[in-house]
């Protein structure tokens, strides 16, 4: 198990703000772990209730259909949190969390978290923009899967998670661009219709890939496409 103090708490935006004193008591009130990439750390319907920050690292948010298919709702990097909705409400986890990478972890029990959030009203306004931001997020997630095809959905998912080149004024860039397989289950959609996608967009001369940068060489037109009727692209 890991061991942590203040100075890894101050990583959190979450606690941003709050005293040394205040910190020291959070501190001392976690569990703190560590997990291996790819490593399980919540189980969907498992009773844990305790709520995670993150340390170090990332976790990934998933779920899976009948058929197996990895669904992903989100990626926790460091400096967040997750498993808030089962300290609050109480019931089973909704989701699977795995490890994205290395991480370090440190997590309250549902009675400490509540006692935190209680004692600390902006906490508790950050939670709830937190979870009004979830919503906001599933909303547009069904609307997609209910108006878009898959390419259409994998174009909005590159618009989406895309920034703004520091080099080349005008041009748009992705990294470190996601793999296949996330971006697939972040669509709910196949890896091999992810590559169909991309090797399309290459050979419009909409985007270039170099190593682990995809650059957005039309963000226009690749709008355009994301919004065209299904089987129309």
């Amino acid at each position: 198990m890991a061991q942590g103090n203040i100075d890894d708490l101050k990583k959190v935006t979450l606690l941003a703000g709050l005293s040394d004193q205040d910190l020291q008591k959070i501190a001392q009130s976690c569990a703190w772990h560590s997990h291996k990439a790819g490593e399980a750390i919540l189980a969907q319907n498992s009773d844990s209730r305790d709520m995670y920050f993150v340390v170090s690292g990332a976790v990934q948010v998933v779920s899976y259909s009948l058929t197996g298919r990895e669904i992903a709702y989100a990626i926790v990097p460091e400096g967040s949190y997750f498993g808030e909705l089962a300290a609050i409400d109480q019931k089973p986890r909704s989701t699977n969390v795995v490890a994205q990478k290395e991480c370090v972890l440190a997590s309250l029990t549902p009675n400490a978290f509540e006692d935190f959030v209680r004692a600390h009203p902006d906490v508790a306004w950050s939670v709830m923009q937190k979870l009004t931001g979830i919503i906001r997020s599933n909303d547009e997630r069904i609307m997609d899967l209910s108006t878009l095809d898959a390419h259409q959905r994998i174009y909005t998912e590159l618009l989406r998670i895309c920034k703004p080149d520091p080099v080349t004024k005008g041009r748009w860039m992705i990294y470190p661009l996601p793999t296949q397989h996330e971006i697939a289950s972040l669509v709910s959609t196949t890896r091999e219709t992810v590559a169909r996608a991309l090797s399309s967009l290459t050979a419009r001369e909409l985007v270039q890939r170099k190593g682990r940068t995809l650059y957005i060489l039309d963000k226009e037109k690749l709008t355009e496409l994301s919004h065209q009727l299904a089987g129309k692209a």
